[in-house]
């Protein structure tokens, strides 16, 4: 009996220092490489949300809804066309991120005139505005920017909101 107490505390030990050596390999590795991952960073929602220059993308819901009154944002929904059909910003244009390359040239002329281009989908981890602005930003759209989980966020502020329709408004 206290043989095999002893062993499995053997064992244990053992099994620990295998352990230890695997992270420290691991971590030797990763500071070696040239594309290794980073021990300490930003992770948060707003900084996922970048552009190619590392800016931030990310308006907030308060400034959103304020270029909103003063009608100085276009509003582009990136969610499918069912989704957008079902409710929506009021206003908003349909420009599901799934089908850009063949509704771009449907939807551009729409988003010319200066003014603020609001990306937005649904939920905390949605890229789909995070890519539908980028795309836009490489199409020569300067000012565009993403409003995260903006539906949500939207509707919870009680903001205006549509619903149904044909297409784009």
């Amino acid at each position: 009996m206290n043989s095999g107490k002893a062993r499995m505390i053997k064992a244990t030990g053992q099994a620990a220092a295998i352990i230890a050596i695997a992270c420290m390999l691991a971590a030797c590795v990763n500071l070696l490489r040239e594309d290794g991952i980073s021990f300490v960073g930003d992770w948060s929602t707003d900084s996922r949300f970048i552009d190619d220059s590392g800016q931030s993308l990310v308006i907030s819901l308060t400034e959103a809804s304020r270029l909103y009154a003063q009608k100085k944002a276009v509003f582009v929904d990136a969610r499918p066309k069912s989704q957008y059909e079902r409710g929506r910003i009021k206003g908003a244009v349909s420009l599901p991120w799934h089908e850009v390359n063949k509704r771009f040239m449907e939807v551009a002329d729409q988003l010319e005139g200066g003014k603020t281009i609001i990306c937005y989908c649904d939920g905390e981890s949605c890229e789909l505005s995070h890519d539908l602005a980028l795309f836009l930003s490489d199409m020569g759209f300067e000012n565009t920017r993403v409003l995260v989980n903006g539906w949500t966020k939207w509707r919870q502020a009680g903001l205006p909101t549509q619903t149904g329709g044909q297409g784009n408004e």
